[in-house]
């Protein structure tokens, strides 16, 4: 769920463009300079909540490494995922549905084998369970650093 303060910076953001020009002879409807000034705050605070964040990541013990650590696994293994099933799509020819029209036509072959990708993928998923879980319980239990 996104930081209430990033949606707000990104409010302000489409706020400071609608107002950063206006027509001669018109008022804008709102002070671009002053929504500025508002924003560095807003990011200012954003800032510190995200130190804060990865202060308390870096500091927090899971499973034989850190809360950063943990983070860092779940990224790569959501990567994982996308590329292996990626690659099974493709040497399934899921793009290519209904491309060989005539039995003359050039039969494409797999380079790659499918259910083992599939199942590979299945396991990375399983893991990306385990590994999102693990961090979605240490959220709740830790409180955030000053």
């Amino acid at each position: 769920m996104p930081d209430s303060r990033a949606t707000t910076s990104e409010q302000l953001r489409a706020r400071i463009v609608a107002s950063a020009r206006y027509q001669e002879g018109e008022t804008p409807a709102e002070g671009a300079a002053s929504l500025l000034v508002e924003a560095g705050e807003v990011l200012g605070e954003l800032e510190s909540l995200m130190r804060r964040i990865n202060r308390t990541n870096a500091a927090t013990p899971v499973d034989g490494g850190t809360l950063t650590d943990a983070l860092a696994r779940r990224d790569v293994l959501r990567l994982q995922h996308r590329m292996v099933t990626s690659a099974a799509d493709a040497a399934a020819g899921e793009c290519q549905r209904g491309f060989r029209q005539l039995r003359s036509e050039l039969k494409m072959i797999p380079a790659l084998a499918v259910a083992q990708l599939r199942s590979q993928a299945d396991d990375l998923a399983r893991q990306l369970r385990e590994v999102d879980t693990l961090i979605q319980r240490t959220n709740w239990e830790v409180d955030l650093l000053d």
